[in-house]
């Protein structure tokens, strides 16, 4: 898993570095730059793959942007030409230099530097003073070299951490199926394609009946209308000759209703539904990235299910240990749900300086913020206070 990652002269984000837990929830006003510490890593995601253009990061969820955007231009700030991105596990580091003109933009960035090392050994080193090797200025040096790596190496884990993470932001109408979803992957799409197949991959994935039953019981009790959930073909499922026809549907049991009556396809069931189940197989299934990004994970959810699905996020990471997730959110109750005496979870408030610049902080779990919880005010409204930052100032 990523362990630190640095960004220099990348949109908002002049000069941060941040240290990354399993589960770390970003908190902040709105165009603090949360969403761009996210795109900074989609971006190094791409360079560690070999090429950064615009497919290269639409498929990471990064939006494309002009040069002239990306590049931080902060009012009496002289910036260098080059964008950098550092990223280092327990053992390895990946940074890299990119360039595009400001005035003649470019279909690709070119690389000026690039640096993968492991321990003491340099294994890729490249900068505009290395003439030896005539390297293609759009090509990534590392991707190459990576396929000499062994697997289990640290940074060829690195590597393969950054080239699959994604930015995932789901939306309604795509994990209904009513949508496509513009950015499809393995095992649902950035925008939550294809969530009825991937529900019933992670249920029947899961060797032992009772064990099976045991994790839906669990799922379900985030959706307390419903007491049946899984994925079937629509003839089985009562749906609207007006909708398009997916391979698979998701099916919901209300409990409330009458038998024969009850049955519910996700077209109709509720939205905060669709968005646990979209976590869930995002942590829980094998496909998923090892590291992923999901904006704004508490879109439409209600305070007390934002509160209870992030405690379960948190519970199903710890148990598995190979998921590492980075989490937007501007819900107060999320913080709530955070067990944050675990060092690994962890929560961060972003902010702009008075010259504009982002500034990360983590927020430590001190004596005083517990004392406070204890009697009665919980972080959710210590936030809302402004007791640790991450609000706006001037409303």
């Amino acid at each position: 898993m990523l362990s630190t990652i640095k960004i220099k002269s990348f949109k908002s984000l002049e000069d941060v570095s941040v240290d990354l837990g399993l589960v770390n929830v970003f908190i902040g006003a709105n165009g603090s730059g949360k969403s761009n510490l996210l795109e900074a890593l989609g971006v190094l995601g791409a360079a560690a793959n070999g090429r950064v253009d615009d497919e290269a990061l639409l498929r990471r969820g990064v939006r494309p942007g002009l040069p002239a955007l990306y590049k931080s231009s902060f009012k009496g700030s002289r910036q260098p030409s080059a964008i950098r991105f550092t990223a280092s596990n327990e053992g390895a580091e990946f940074s890299v230099g990119l360039f595009n003109p400001l005035d003649k933009p470019e279909p690709a960035w070119r690389f000026k530097t690039e640096l993968l090392i492991e321990g003491t050994t340099k294994l890729v080193g490249r900068s505009q003073r290395l003439k030896k090797i005539r390297l293609d200025p759009y090509s990534g040096y590392a991707a190459l070299k990576a396929v000499e790596l062994p697997e289990e190496s640290l940074a060829g884990r690195l590597l393969k951490e950054l080239r699959q993470f994604a930015i995932y932001s789901p939306d309604t109408a795509t994990l209904r199926g009513l949508d496509t979803d513009p950015q499809s992957r393995e095992p649902v799409g950035l925008s939550g394609g294809r969530l009825a197949e991937a529900v019933r991959d992670v249920f029947i994935r899961i060797p032992l009946l009772s064990e099976r039953a045991e994790f839906r019981e669990s799922v379900l009790n985030l959706i307390d209308w419903a007491n049946g959930l899984g994925a079937t073909k629509p003839d089985e499922v009562p749906v609207s000759k007006n909708i398009p026809q997916p391979t698979r549907i998701l099916r919901f049991r209300d409990r409330f209703m009458a038998d024969g009556r009850n049955m519910l396809s996700g077209y109709d069931a509720s939205e905060g539904a669709l968005y646990v189940l979209f976590m869930m197989v995002l942590v829980h299934h094998s496909e998923s990235p090892p590291v992923f990004a999901v904006d704004n994970f508490d879109h439409s959810l209600n305070p007390r299910l934002a509160k209870a699905l992030t405690r379960n996020l948190c519970e199903w990471v710890m148990a598995r240990q190979d998921r590492q997730l980075l989490l937007t959110s501007h819900n107060p109750l999320v913080l709530d749900g955070l067990p944050l005496r675990n060092d690994a979870i962890r929560l961060f408030t972003v902010e702009r300086s008075r010259q504009g610049k982002t500034v990360v902080h983590r927020v430590e779990v001190s004596e005083q913020l517990l004392n406070k919880a204890d009697e009665g005010v919980p972080l959710s409204q210590q936030w809302v206070m402004g007791t640790f930052g991450g609000v706006p100032t001037n409303i």
